[in-house]
């Protein structure tokens, strides 16, 4: 029997770029079989060199004392008492490395006169939870206590992430609240991950279409959580969209589109900060699909994305 599944459309822009991207490269659904062919294709390398930044590559330890590649971005080369950004990659929990999405970063970097940190968390499946989520708390830990080399004012860090790398701040943002861990002064969450449960009306409406879809999502989750995916024993560092209680956060700013499968988790995390007395800004961004910004990057409502990033968080750093 055929259901019909009924979706909000995609914004014309979006559409356009999607039906054209499908026409010449559709876009799979990933499986856990086609991981390592994901990871050895070549992949589109973001041109970093055209911001006005200085780069130094330095090793973090990470969870268990691994040591782990990082990179500092600065817009100057001596500071003190400068924002501190932790910028976290996405990729599903499975695809990705610490320069995927820097090119969002780097303008804010040279903005605020910001120092960003990325770091090479590792990967799932042969590296499930708890490593991914401990590997960038342990890089803010690194930050805080390398603060005055850094140039950055430990009670002045922001972490920002997309995607898979958006749930991995927000676990972070969690896990540092309930160790008495480094301050963090927000927390930008852009199409975050956070749910594990397949169990939304927005799952349930893109499998099979558009960018990281249902399928897509369940194959990163059960690569990050193996059997314990869906059932109980499951964290809200693992997945924060099962934290009961999110008061005690930083700020947040979460944006996600209306034409994907992360929608109602995102939405849902938003009330549950206010319902907490927490201080939440949330978009919505009607007819994005994941990632749409990237994919239709000189439309009008990419432009309005970006600023709306910037402005959170030029009004979270004011003196």
């Amino acid at each position: 029997m055929t259901v019909n599944i009924k979706r909000p459309p995609y914004d014309p822009q979006v559409a356009a770029t999607l039906a054209y991207m499908e026409s010449h490269s559709p876009i799979p659904s990933v499986v856990p079989e086609m991981i390592p062919t994901l990871r050895s294709a070549p992949a589109y390398v973001e041109d970093l060199d055209v911001f006005d930044v200085i780069r130094e590559e330095v090793t973090i330890p990470g969870y268990e004392d691994a040591d782990l590649a990082g990179t500092v971005f600065s817009a100057s080369a001596d500071g003190t008492g400068r924002v501190g950004i932790l910028a976290v990659h996405g990729g599903g929990m499975i695809l990705g490395d610490r320069l995927t999405g820097m090119s969002m970063v780097l303008p804010w970097v040279v903005e605020h006169d910001a120092v960003a940190v990325t770091v090479e968390y590792r990967l799932a499946p042969e590296f499930p939870d708890p490593v991914p989520v401990e590997d960038v708390y342990a890089a803010l830990v690194w930050m805080a206590e390398h603060a005055t080399d850094l140039g950055i004012d430990p009670e002045r860090i922001v972490i920002i992430g997309a995607s898979a790398g958006g749930g991995i701040s927000a676990g972070v943002a969690l896990l540092s609240r309930d160790r008495g861990g480094p301050a963090l002064l927000g927390q930008l969450l852009v199409c975050p991950m956070l749910d594990d449960r397949d169990q939304t009306v927005s799952s349930r409406q893109f499998e099979g279409i558009g960018a990281w879809d249902r399928i897509s999502n369940r194959t990163g989750w059960q690569s990050l959580l193996g059997e314990r995916v869906g059932t109980n024993d499951v964290t809200i560092y693992a997945a924060p969209a099962r934290a009961t209680d999110l008061s005690g956060l930083p700020p947040a700013f979460l944006d996600v589109g209306s034409a994907e499968v992360f929608r109602d988790e995102v939405v849902s995390y938003a009330s549950q900060i206010w319902a907490d007395g927490g201080v939440a800004e949330l978009h919505v961004w009607p007819g994005g699909t994941h990632g749409w910004e990237a994919y239709a990057s000189t439309g009008t409502m990419a432009g309005q994305s970006v600023a709306a990033r910037s402005t959170w968080l030029a009004r979270l750093l004011e003196p």
